[in-house]
């Protein structure tokens, strides 16, 4: 079965955990605005448990088949993919050039990063 596959799994928790992760940092400024900054901490806690959860277990399983820098580079990857959706559409931010820029040199660096594997 091709879930079975460290990499595939490793991606599919991350993505799963920057989901969470995401909200749990930016999601306050829209929601609880309004509200003292450590009711929006609590908040994000209780949110950012659930991205450890994944996230934990899928560094460990990516690291069975990825170089530690390896495995960060993908995080970061993962993680800018949804944010750019997550400010445009969640947060009703403008998308700028900028998020271009930043995932050319994400490119960038998976390429330095994961040119031995192709």
């Amino acid at each position: 079965m091709i879930i079975s596959h460290p990499i595939i799994k490793t991606v599919l928790l991350l993505i799963c955990s920057n989901l969470f992760m995401t909200f749990a940092w930016y999601a306050h400024l829209k929601n609880l605005g309004d509200r003292p900054w450590f009711v929006a901490a609590i908040c994000s806690w209780g949110i950012a448990l659930f991205e450890y959860l994944l996230q934990v277990p899928a560094n460990r399983i990516g690291y069975t088949a990825l170089s530690l820098g390896q495995l960060k580079v993908l995080q970061e990857i993962i993680t800018l993919s949804l944010f750019f959706p997550f400010s445009y559409f969640y947060m009703k931010e403008p998308l700028k050039l900028d998020y271009l820029w930043a995932a050319l040199c994400l490119l960038g660096a998976a390429w330095f990063m994961f040119r031995d594997k192709i």
